[in-house]
């Protein structure tokens, strides 16, 4: 087969193909719609009373969402998360963002009067069939209303918001961004690596190797740790004085309303998941006995079990691999993965200034959907790959299924799709796989799910204690933030782990922590994910209902659009597939806990074959 030479760098170029007059005649007719918008709505009631009339005014409203969403903007925080040290795109952003923000700022008022609608007329708006397609958004605009502060209060908010929470933490990416490791190869020779490629060294089997990423991961952290600390207190602090203004009275409920969950469904999660910390101990405690160690440092968590050197994927490779998969589970999804590849939708490999980690960013309805990756060519990158194109695929199918004010997926609903693609790129290479490497993948799976369940949720605890403690002492030290991480992660870890006094640093470069409460969508995603993942195995025509939960975006909640998987929309009855996914119940989350427990047992008992265990 001939190989494959595909684009690894974004093409922004069409965000802007008349050059620099572009962004002008944009900005202009963004601010002309935002105006025309508000003069005519803004003195009116009549919306607030009619159906008909605010029929008329969503239909506008979502009209403006869909033609004049800034590609400015868009382009330049793309750029940004490329090029954290160019001072000029940070200016351009801020700049940018003087401008616009006024102008989104014009149609406040109709989302706050949404809110505020008195609930004598709810009930009617609720039940209008004319309203039908904005049913849910309206519901939920109710919902926030208990929340929602005055016109002139949320415009503050949106004005300050940079200054108190986005340029702090952009601050902190782009420090660590801009830092070079020195750490050995395989051969033992010393080479310059950009902060970004440093956690393929931290998982050599290499001892030296490690040690020496390690030292320089810590000694870069150390760097920082005094500007993160202040950035975490600032944020912190912010987040309190917002949260008592709307009424808050958990530091999470903005979280779980924004996610439309109820807080009690993820308390029940998170309640679950932590009782089961057994599980993620007793993996690490294998880990250990597979590398022959009898105890382990926090930077040893995913140390490759396999002595043999570990195969390498190639972006190319991986893109077959996730193709053939995708292809075979649905042609749609095939077809949206490979137009993303071949028209510069995806940038792959990480440099000197680009953030670590990955993203997908799916932009307005009208708008293509990019993928971030710092492609390092390990079998978690595969995964990763797929993580993020189960997200694009979501976003895809909701934008050609849902209008403008429906693209927002709940996070929760969103790391469901993103997670149900990872196990099966990983059957895949299973396929072609004999005892000793099944073993090695095995591992590397339940890495990434002790990983995405286990790991998040101690870290979804460690943000409630942090928020708790910064509440109570008004400041917190970085001494006493890192105490407060170590204690958590030594919770899901268990006794086979001695970590080391740098483990207290670990918390400035997880920029999670600065979206507040985001972690336990991960486990929830990927608990739910394998149920249908379950399912599809079982029934291959599974697929279509999880095609139908891809592209359902906002305008159902996400208890019900679990709950009617699997309902035939002809009859109303449920499908011998499914009876659909009831996550209000506690016994749900057990189940796929279970599933895990098994896929150890599976690869302590491959191991004991092998003759790696007695």
């Amino acid at each position: 087969m001939k190989k494959q030479k595909y684009q690894t760098e974004w093409n922004l170029r069409s965000f802007f193909k008349d050059g620099p007059q572009n962004v002008k005649r944009e900005r202009e007719k963004i601010k002309k719609a935002y105006l025309s918008f508000a003069q005519k709505w803004k003195k009116r009631t009549d919306y607030l009373k009619n159906p008909k009339v605010l029929r008329k005014a969503l239909d506008e409203f979502e009209r403006l969402a869909t033609n004049y969403a800034s590609g400015e903007l868009r382009y330049l925080f793309l750029r940004e998360t490329k090029e954290t040290d160019n001072k000029k795109i940070t200016a351009r952003i801020n700049t940018a963002l003087s401008y616009y923000t006024p102008v989104f700022n014009q149609t406040e008022f109709f989302t706050v009067n949404l809110s505020k609608i008195l609930k004598k007329n709810r009930n009617k708006f609720l039940k209008d069939k004319n309203l039908l397609k904005y049913k849910h958004f309206l519901e939920k605009s109710f919902r926030e209303g208990t929340y929602t502060l005055s016109e002139a209060e949320e415009k503050i908010l949106n004005l300050t918001s940079p200054v108190s929470h986005s340029n702090w933490t952009r601050m902190t990416s782009s420090f660590l961004s801009k830092e070079e490791a020195l750490v050995l190869d395989e051969r033992n020779k010393k080479i310059k690596i950009p902060f970004a490629q440093i956690t393929p060294f931290l998982k050599s089997r290499n001892k030296k190797t490690r040690q020496t990423a390690a030292e320089e991961f810590y000694r870069i952290l150390k760097k920082h740790s005094l500007p993160a600390e202040h950035e975490i207190n600032s944020i912190l602090q912010n987040k309190r004085i917002t949260d008592s203004l709307r009424g808050f009275k958990r530091a999470d409920s903005g979280r779980h309303l924004n996610d439309d969950l109820e807080s009690v469904v993820v308390d029940k999660l998170v309640d679950r998941v932590t009782k089961a910390f057994k599980i993620s101990r007793d993996f690490y405690s294998f880990r250990a006995k597979l590398l022959g160690l009898k105890k382990l440092k926090y930077y040893e968590r995913f140390v490759s079990v396999s002595k043999k050197k570990s195969k390498k994927y190639s972006y190319a490779r991986s893109v077959k691999l996730l193709n053939d998969t995708l292809s075979n589970l649905d042609p749609e999804f095939g077809k949206i993965f490979m137009d993303m590849v071949k028209n510069g939708q995806i940038d792959v490999y990480p440099q000197k200034g680009k953030e670590s980690g990955a993203y997908c960013n799916h932009g307005g309805k009208k708008q293509p959907t990019y993928v971030f990756l710092n492609h390092n060519d390990q079998l978690s990158d595969v995964t990763t790959l797929a993580h993020e194109m189960g997200h694009a695929i979501n976003g895809e199918l909701v934008k050609k299924n849902e209008n403008s004010l429906n693209l927002a997926q709940s996070l929760a609903m969103e790391e469901i799709a993103s997670t149900f693609m990872e196990d099966f790129v990983l059957d895949k290479i299973l396929e072609e796989a004999d005892d000793e490497e099944k073993l090695f993948l095995l591992m590397e799976k339940l890495d990434d799910t002790v990983s995405s369940i286990f790991r998040q949720i101690a870290a979804y605890n460690f943000e409630k204690e942090l928020h708790q403690k910064a509440a109570e002492r008004g400041f917190l030290s970085k001494e006493e933030i890192g105490k407060i991480f170590k204690k958590h992660m030594k919770a899901y870890l268990g006794p086979v782990f001695e970590l080391e006094k740098e483990t207290e640093l670990a918390w400035i470069h997880w920029g999670h922590f600065r979206s507040f409460f985001y972690v336990y969508s991960y486990a929830s995603g990927l608990l739910i994910s394998k149920y249908m993942q379950k399912k599809v195995r079982e029934n291959p025509k599974y697929i279509k209902q999880v095609k139908k939960f891809l592209q359902t975006g906002g305008s159902k909640s996400p208890w019900q659009i679990l709950k009617e998987l699997g309902a035939d929309p002809a009859s109303g009855s449920a499908s011998k597939l499914s009876k659909g996914i009831d996550i209000n119940r506690g016994v749900f989350w057990d189940k796929g806990l279970e599933e895990i427990r098994a896929k150890l047992n599976r690869a302590k008992k491959l191991a004991k074959k092998l003759g790696k265990t007695s």
